[in-house]
């Protein structure tokens, strides 16, 4: 099969074309089955999950554009064929995979993880979910019009952290909340490039237009992979991106917030049209909502990186640890850390002797969130991370972009997935693909 970007759906197959018009369906499981996979991306972070799978379930093939970047997964799991289209590998393969794991750069996820969906197979998707606020939406829609089980890789969704969170904060610890502060170290790679990296040779171990995929052409450089794409906006969402579905999602899933109203960045240094800023700080607006059967305040979250840190509070000890994400309540605050975890009331003087409040959250079994996503698979029912939820949270951390690429506050209207206010952002809710890869009829 000839391989080129030409080809999104049908990649040289009435198989994958076909599946618009006839969908496939996934294969029906039983409880102690062993779920086979295929790997999209095995390198980086898909070195992990190939291994994961591997000793957890049946890897039926692989897949990876850069065989060097793969080469160390390969050689530990030899069996399954090798590929640098997964195109080719669904063609091949489809009737013998039940679920796909996607861990390629963020501008691959919404096409590889739509034509798997599509076949009727259960994705595992990194974070963020998509490139792009509308991917989001797409995707959103797809899990429920295929039936399929999905899950986005913020494991925290998983842990025990953020269920012990949410137990604390529902039993009015730290009474009302009206305020959220999230902050991380990324970037960890460069970014803040006003132009394009120079051409270099392309390696004979590398498919360079199967890597650039929907993203616009440009010559290869080794500035890019295997790493360093995330700082450039055709290919990654920066330090927002990598992180903002990790430390945001406590704060997002425990004060139920739903979409913004106005999401605007009041501080920044070194964004351009080709890359994400060296920092940022990125403040949402949440309006009053319903959860738990009562109407909470509106909530502003304000998002820092790059060296950009949450201010400490006057009544708060200069040793008293302000984590990844501090809630500030009319009684006192709680911060806790990446993924939800280590959950502490401060000031710490005023909470002596805080006894947690019962467990009311169901807990996942050893905090696995990849099991969590095979037992849903096995048992027909939504992950902790499945899309219904990962859909519309993305959507909100990648709103983060649109307000550090174009001046705000901008106004969001979630049911119209439009910015009322600036014409430049909304272009960005969409995007242009590269012939033959956009997601054509859907929203």
């Amino acid at each position: 099969m000839k391989s080129t970007r030409r080809h999104f759906l049908m990649g040289g197959s009435a198989l994958v074309a076909s599946t618009l018009a006839h969908p496939g369906y996934a294969r029906y499981l039983r409880r102690n089955d062993k779920v086979r996979t295929a790997h999209i991306g095995c390198g980086g972070k898909g070195y992990g999950h190939s291994r994961y799978m591997d000793e957890h379930g049946h890897v039926v093939a692989m897949c990876d554009v850069d065989e060097a970047n793969a080469a160390e997964i390969y050689g530990l799991i030899p069996d399954p064929p090798k590929y640098r289209d997964w195109r080719e590998m669904l063609d091949r393969h489809g009737s013998e995979i039940d679920a796909v794991v996607i861990a390629t750069p963020d501008h691959m996820h919404a096409p590889a993880a739509l034509a798997c969906m599509q076949l009727g197979k259960h994705v595992y998707v990194e974070k963020p979910l998509t490139h792009t606020v509308h991917e989001s939406r797409v995707l959103t829609q797809a899990a429920q019009r295929y039936y399929v089980r999905t899950q986005m890789g913020n494991q925290g969704r998983s842990g025990d952290g953020v269920r012990d969170l949410y137990e604390a904060i529902w039993s009015g610890a730290i009474g009302d909340i009206k305020e959220v502060h999230c902050q991380t170290n990324r970037p960890i790679w460069p970014q803040g490039f006003a132009e394009a990296l120079p051409k270099q040779p392309v390696p004979d171990t590398l498919s360079w237009d199967l890597w650039l995929g929907p993203a616009p052409s440009r010559p290869f450089n080794e500035g890019y992979i295997p790493k360093n794409w995330r700082g450039w906006w055709d290919f990654g969402c920066g330090a927002l991106g990598d992180m903002g579905c990790h430390i945001m999602d406590p704060a997002y899933s425990v004060l139920g917030l739903g979409a913004p109203t106005s999401v605007e960045c009041v501080e920044q240094e070194g964004n351009s049209k080709e890359s994400a800023p060296n920092q940022s700080h990125v403040v949402y607006k949440f309006p009053p909502r319903e959860v738990n059967g009562k109407m909470q305040s509106s909530v502003t979250l304000h998002w820092y990186d790059g060296g950009l840190t949450t201010p400490r509070p006057e009544d708060i000890l200069e040793d008293e640890p302000i984590y990844d994400t501090l809630f500030v309540g009319k009684k006192g605050y709680l911060t806790c850390t990446t993924y939800g975890g280590s959950p502490t009331l401060l000031p710490k003087k005023k909470f002596e002797g805080y006894e947690a409040p019962p467990q009311t959250q169901e807990r996942i079994v050893d905090e696995d969130h990849r099991g969590n996503w095979l037992n849903a698979i096995r048992e027909n029912k939504p992950a902790s991370s499945d899309f219904a939820y990962a859909g519309p949270f993305s959507e909100v951390v990648l709103l983060g972009n649109l307000a550090i690429r174009c001046p705000g506050p901008l106004r969001w209207d979630s049911e119209k997935m439009e910015v009322t206010n600036n014409a430049e952002a909304n272009e960005l809710v969409r995007k242009q693909y590269a012939d033959g890869w956009d997601l054509d009829g859907w929203v």
